[in-house]
């Protein structure tokens, strides 16, 4: 049950940036980054860990970390789509530069 009350609240949320897209494509991406996600995640890992604050605090500090991965990823889609490349193309190079960056973040925390 816990399970399907995460799909249904995630799944709302991607529904809901994707419909707004349609008309403003600018707010969309905007949800589509928003705390939300993270905000939705902590509530997730705080009730599955019992509020430890040592796993919290783990989390929040890869989250931060995780912040330059995802800079990379949409700097190499934007630069993809300016140079109008296909949808397939433009997520693979995206999803390399967000690769790379996670390695150098996961690197960075041992």
């Amino acid at each position: 049950m816990h399970i399907l009350l995460k799909a249904v609240i995630s799944l709302a949320i991607i529904l809901a940036a994707t419909e707004i897209g349609r008309k403003l494509p600018s707010l969309a991406g905007l949800i589509g980054v928003m705390p939300l996600t993270v905000a939705l995640v902590l509530v997730w890992v705080h009730l599955e860990n019992q509020g430890d604050p040592q796993i919290m605090q783990t989390f929040v500090k890869g989250a931060i970390g995780g912040i330059v991965p995802s800079i990379l990823f949409f700097f190499a889609a934007f630069l993809c789509f300016k140079k109008a490349l296909p949808l397939p193309l433009v997520l693979s190079v995206s999803f390399g530069a967000w690769l790379a960056g996670a390695f150098v973040h996961q690197w960075a925390l041992r």
